[in-house]
């Protein structure tokens, strides 16, 4: 039995390439030409080969060194036993011996495309095919390569993550990531629990966000009329102004828009194909809490007044602070407002609550000077921020859909809204 040594081969202009894969045990029994490590480099990957036979006793290398030519991979007992051979005595005269010819060459690593893959659990990809498959968290040993000898494109890898995502119904596997450096290494820092109503709206925002293609069109509206309504309530037998929120308004608005727009008053049944369409008006509003955004429904808006909507509004939104609200009331509902126009900003992305297909987004109302038959007057705007689930409507519909609503907000309908 003897140790034999084996090193890294000429690599030619690769120096300090690292490791990225051992493919390899300590005890484990291997022909030569079997592959040992896989080293990466900027422009390509490639298979280190044995140039021996036998059993490995202790492998010197592990993933993320660097290596250069020389370096010790392993050391292997072999069992082989190395025999001297005696030349013939010579009648003849010897032959010239070719020095150069006879010594043994230097082993030099093919090109990425000419290494074979020739141990089960090792696939051929570059290292940018490689990256591209760890940002989407795909497994490069899971994927089928259809290029020459198997090697792996980023297209494949894209066809694998689909499957995957056809496979488990939409549901992404969840990869954890740990960052490199800890928060308190660089200053003091403070650590508190997630509040419970996060925890639980955590998942379904994933699910909304990876499940459903959002599409989010912004338009302006003008409610200068609207406005001047909404502040001129009064009760007539006591004399009392009425306050409403603009939002009674604009769910008032939305209703007559849903009716219009039976698409954006429905859901999406993946397992049977079908689209659900509803026939009742159940809005739901985001409110904002100090546990967090809590979404639950005013139902039947459509049979409702502007001011018994405002009512049910405060009401809704007292019991979600106060965390009495049934459960019941955050499902069931036809589409959703979410409004920051008590914070500010003005346009931004919401994200759709499944399974409704559409949400509405309100900014903060801003004052546009304008110029209306020669004069320069100032108008009350509205920004709208509308996403939609693509899958049932598109963008044409999309468009006609803010169109209708804006008309509903303006002067045209500000006063048949209120009736």
């Amino acid at each position: 039995m003897s140790d034999l040594k084996v090193t890294v081969p000429d690599m030619g202009d690769f120096k300090d390439v690292e490791i990225i894969e051992v493919l390899v045990k300590e005890g484990q029994t291997i022909n030569k030409n079997e592959s040992l490590i896989t080293l990466e480099s900027d422009k390509s990957s490639v298979e280190v080969p044995s140039t021996q036979s036998g059993t490995i006793n202790k492998i010197n290398v592990k993933v993320g060194d660097k290596v250069n030519q020389g370096d010790l991979i392993l050391t292997l007992k072999s069992s082989e036993k190395v025999e001297q051979v005696k030349e013939p005595v010579a009648k003849t005269p010897a032959k010239k011996i070719n020095v150069e010819k006879d010594q043994p060459k230097k082993i030099k690593i093919p090109p990425p495309a000419a290494v074979k893959t020739t141990r089960t659990g090792t696939k051929l990809a570059s290292p940018k095919v490689r990256k591209f498959a760890r940002e989407l968290g795909a497994n490069v040993l899971e994927i089928s390569g259809s290029q020459r000898s198997g090697r792996i494109s980023e297209e494949d890898v894209k066809e694998f993550v689909r499957s995957q995502v056809t496979v488990n119904k939409g549901a992404v596997e969840k990869k954890e990531y740990k960052e490199e450096f800890t928060h308190e290494e660089f200053g003091q820092i403070e650590i508190k629990e997630i509040p419970r109503v996060k925890r639980l709206s955590g998942p379904h925002l994933v699910r909304s966000w990876t499940e459903i293609p959002h599409v989010t069109q912004h338009d302006e509206v003008d409610i200068t009329e609207m406005e001047q309504f909404r502040s001129s309530l009064y009760d007539y037998y006591s004399g009392e102004i009425i306050k409403v929120t603009p939002l009674a308004f604009i769910a008032k608005a939305l209703v007559s828009a849903l009716k219009e727009f039976p698409n954006f008053n429905a859901s999406i049944d993946p397992n049977q194909n079908k689209i659900v369409y509803k026939k009742y008006f159940h809005i739901g509003f985001a409110v904002d809490t100090p546990h967090g955004l809590m979404v639950p429904k005013i139902r039947d808006v459509d049979q409702m007044s502007i001011k018994e909507i405002g009512e049910a509004l405060k009401k809704t939104s007292k019991l979600c602070r106060e965390l009495k609200i049934d459960k019941k009331e955050f499902f069931g509902g036809s589409m959703t407002i979410s409004s920051l126009g008590g914070i500010g900003g003005t346009f931004f992305t919401p994200i759709i609550n499944p399974p409704e297909v559409a949400i509405l987004g309100i900014g903060k109302t801003f004052d546009r000077l304008v110029k209306i038959k020669g004069k320069i007057v100032s108008r009350k705007i509205l920004p709208l921020s509308l996403s939609y689930d693509h899958r049932l409507i598109d963008g044409a519909e999309g468009a006609r859909f803010c169109v209708y609503l804006s008309e509903c907000l303006g002067k045209d309908f500000a006063f048949k809204l209120a009736v």
